[in-house]
């Protein structure tokens, strides 16, 4: 793990799952720096910003209002200082034509948001320690949703 602060963004309109979220990463001790966005549009302006330390870890939710989770993972791809930002898909979806999507248009994981406390704080704790530069080269269908 980096001895550097993690940079994390959250993607999601429900204001408890982002308060939820936060919660849990202070619980697991991880040195993190939360952002959150509220939707879409409001993900893709941040990321646009021609000065942003691009974010270790983005955790976008599919089922957004104004532009959703799919519309911007594709958008980001097209992007070259986007392109290579590892994206968690983060939803209440367990759709396989949501996971299949998100898997084609170059999503990192997928994690169905967990119902309760404990699970979440396992699966933050596990999707924010892995080395992604080296699980992405050996990413496949198997591997890309995570079931704690």
């Amino acid at each position: 793990m980096r001895s550097e602060l993690t940079r994390i963004l959250l993607a999601d309109d429900d204001e408890d799952d982002r308060i939820i979220f936060k919660d849990a990463f202070a619980e697991i001790k991880i040195k993190t720096f939360i952002q959150t966005v509220n939707n879409g549009i409001e993900l893709m302006e941040h990321l646009n910003q021609p000065d942003l330390l691009i974010p270790h870890i983005l955790f976008l939710d599919l089922n957004m209002p104004r532009k959703n989770g799919i519309d911007c993972l594709k958008e980001m791809k097209q992007i070259d200082r986007l392109k290579d930002m590892v994206v968690a898909i983060y939803s209440t979806s367990a759709s396989e034509e949501n996971i299949e999507e998100t898997f084609v248009f170059g999503a990192n994981i997928y994690i169905n948001k967990p119902s309760d406390f404990e699970t979440l704080k396992k699966v933050l704790s596990e999707v924010t320690v892995i080395n992604w530069q080296y699980r992405t080269s050996a990413l496949n269908r198997d591997n890309f949703l995570l079931r704690i």
